[in-house]
C-alpha cells in the first residue's frame, strides 16, 4: 500500500533562535508585534522584515506568510507566520500554524523545520498543538499518483520546537501531541482508501493490526456471529453486498481506570455507500469511500488512549458493511428488526448509517458501556445546517453533551450543539413498525439523531455528525483537500478527561 503519512522526529530545544539548525525556521508573529524577544531579527533579514511591515506586505494576521533570508543565523531560510492578535491565541490556531508551516516546508522540498514558541503562548499547550500540527502536515492523500508529473512527496524528517526550558511537563505534552497527531493521520489513511481495497473485512484486519500495536484487546464478529446476536439492522444493510459485514470490538482496560464508568464509542463503518436501492446521484458518489470515517475515528482514538494511558475503561464498536443495490438488497417498505427487538420500516435505504449504529449502540450497552458517543458521516442535512467547518452535536443529558463539546474544542474539531426536542419524533412515525428510518427532509439531521437515541437505553449519549467535516472539499493553508481525521482527537481528549465527567 502506498505511504500516506510519516511521523517526523520532534524534539525540544532551549537554544537561541539564531542557533537553531533546520532547513526552515518558523517564527509566529502577532499583529502589532514588537518582537522584543527576537531583537536581532530585522538586522538578520537586512531590514526586509521591517520594510514588509512598513508597506503592509505583512501585518501578522493569521496565516500570512513572509519568506525571508537570514544572514548570520544558523538557519538561513525564515518563514514569518501571522498568528493574529496575541490576546486571542488558542491551541487550535497554534495547531493550524504548525500544520501550515509543515506544509510550506514540504512544498519547498525541505525536510526539517524549527518553530519558535513566543511570549503569550502557554508552553505545554503550545508544545502539544505545535507537535500535532507538524505531524498532521506530514500526510499526503495523493499517494496513488505515478509518473514524472507527480514526483514523490518530500516528508518532514525532523522538527524542533524552541522553548525557554525543556523541563517540567513539556516532554509529556510533546508525547501527547505526537500520539494524537499520528493517530489522526492513521484515521485519514483509512478514510482515504478506495472502497475496493478497504472492504469490511480489510477494515477489520487493519483495526486488529492497529489494536495490537497500541495494546488494545480486540475481536471481530463475522456474519454468523452477527446473525446469532439478531442484529437485523446491520444484516439488512449488508444484504445487497457480496462483501460480508463485520462487527469490530476494541477494549481499553487500564489498571488505573476511574471506577464505575465505561466509555462506549460507536463508529459508523460503511466502507462504501451507494445509497442502496435508493441510489445516490453519480456526482460525488466517489467520496462515499469515506463513509467509514466515524469507524476510523473510533479505532484510532482508542489506539491513542491506549498509548497515552487514558484512565478510563473504554469499549469501541464499529459495525462495518457496504451499502449496495444488489438483488438481495433491502428495499423501501421492508421491515427490519433490531437486536434490541424494535422494528423499523425502511423508507429510504440511503438512511443506512443510523441502522448500523443502532445495533452498534445496543452491543456497546450489552458489553457494559455506561456513557455513549457515536460518530458518523450521517446526514447531508447536517452539512446544510452547519457547512463543512463544524460538526453537529446531539445528546442528553446537557452536562454530558457539554463535556463532549469541550473535548471537541480542545481537539480543534469545531462542533455545535443541536436540538433534539421530542416534537421531532413525530416525523419518524410508521404505520406498520415501531418507527421509520427517516423523517423526511425537514430537520433531517435532528430526526436522524433521534432515531439513534432510541438505541441509547437512556444512558448519557452524544451523537457526533461529521458528514461535513470528515472530508475537506477545498484546500486551506493548514488543511489540504481530503480526509481530515476529525473526531480522533476529540474522543481521545474525552477519555483523558474521564475524571471530570465520571460522576454524571
Amino acid at each position: 500500500m502506498p505511504t500516506v503519512h510519516r511521523t517526523p522526529s520532534v524534539t525540544l530545544t532551549a537554544a537561541p533562535t539564531r542557533a537553531l539548525d533546520a532547513e526552515l525556521l518558523v517564527i509566529p508573529v502577532f499583529e502589532n508585534d514588537d518582537l522584543a524577544d527576537e531583537a536581532g531579527l530585522d538586522d538578520a533579514t537586512g531590514g526586509e522584515f521591517g520594510r514588509a511591515l512598513a508597506r503592509g506586505a505583512f501585518t501578522g494576521k493569521a496565516f500570512e506568510l513572509l519568506a525571508v533570508a537570514a544572514s548570520g543565523w544558523t538557519t538561513r531560510r525564515l518563514a514569518l507566520v501571522g498568528a493574529g492578535r496575541q490576546a486571542e491565541v488558542t491551541s487550535d490556531l497554534l495547531r493550524r500554524i504548525a500544520a501550515m508551516s509543515g506544509l510550506a516546508t514540504r512544498d519547498r522540498r525541505l525536510t526539517s523545520m524549527a518553530i519558535v514558541l513566543r511570549p503569550g503562548m502557554a508552553p505545554a499547550a503550545a508544545v502539544q498543538a505545535f507537535t500535532e500540527g507538524a505531524i498532521l502536515a506530514n500526510y499526503d492523500g495523493a499517494s496513488y499518483k505515478t509518473g514524472t508529473d507527480s514526483p514523490p512527496p518530500v516528508w518532514l524528517d525532523r522538527v524542533q520546537l524552541r522553548v525557554s526550558s525543556t523541563a517540567g511537563d513539556l516532554p509529556a505534552a510533546l508525547e501527547r501531541g505526537l500520539v494524537l497527531g499520528e493517530c489522526t493521520n492513521l484515521a485519514r489513511e483509512l478514510s482515504n482508501e478506495p472502497g475496493s481495497t478497504l472492504t469490511p473485512r480489510v477494515l477489520a484486519e487493519r483495526a486488529l493490526s492497529i489494536a495490537k500495536t497500541a495494546g488494545l484487546r480486540a475481536e471481530v464478529l463475522d456474519e454468523k456471529q452477527i446473525a446469532d446476536l439478531r442484529m437485523g439492522m446491520l444484516l439488512g444493510v449488508a444484504r445487497g453486498s457480496a462483501e460480508p459485514p463485520r462487527m469490530i470490538v476494541l477494549r481499553h482496560e487500564p489498571k488505573n481506570a476511574v471506577k464505575g464508568v465505561v466509555l462506549g464509542l460507536v463508529g459508523k463503518g460503511i466502507t462504501f455507500d451507494t445509497g442502496g436501492i435508493s441510489i445516490k446521484p453519480a456526482d460525488n458518489m466517489d467520496k462515499m469511500k469515506d463513509d467509514m470515517s466515524g469507524g476510523a475515528a473510533v479505532v484510532c482514538a482508542m489506539a491513542a488512549m491506549a498509548r497515552l494511558g487514558a484512565p478510563v475503561s473504554c469499549i469501541g464498536v464499529i459495525p462495518a458493511t457496504e451499502n449496495m443495490p444488489g438483488g438481495r438488497a433491502v428495499k423501501p417498505g421492508d421491515i427490519l428488526t433490531s437486536a434490541e427487538g424494535k422494528t423499523v420500516e425502511v423508507i429510504n435505504t440511503d438512511a443506512e448509517g443510523r441502522l448500523v449504529l443502532g445495533d452498534g449502540l445496543w452491543y456497546a450497552r450489552r458489553l457494559g458501556a455506561t456513557h455513549l458517543v457515536d460518530v458518523a458521516t450521517l446526514t447531508g442535512a447536517c452539512v446544510v445546517a452547519l457547512g463543512r467547518t463544524t460538526s453537529g452535536l446531539f445528546g442528553t443529558p446537557a452536562a454530558w453533551l457539554e463535556h463532549v463539546r469541550r473535548a471537541t474544542e480542545r481537539a480543534g474539531d469545531r462542533s455545535w450543539p443541536m436540538p433534539i426536542f421530542d416534537d421531532y419524533k413525530e416525523q419518524l412515525k410508521s404505520e406498520i413498525a415501531d418507527f421509520a428510518n427517516t423523517g423526511g427532509r425537514p430537520a433531517g439531521a435532528i430526526t436522524a439523531a433521534l432515531f439513534i437515541k432510541e438505541f441509547s437505553g437512556g444512558l448519557p449519549w452524544v451523537h457526533m455528525d461529521i458528514a461535513g467535516t470528515a472530508w475537506a472539499e477545498e484546500s486551506k493553508p493548514y488543511q489540504p483537500k481530503g480526509a481530515t481525521g476529525v473526531a480522533v482527537r476529540t474522543l481521545a481528549e474525552l477519555a483523558l478527561d474521564a475524571a471530570a465527567w465520571s460522576k454524571l
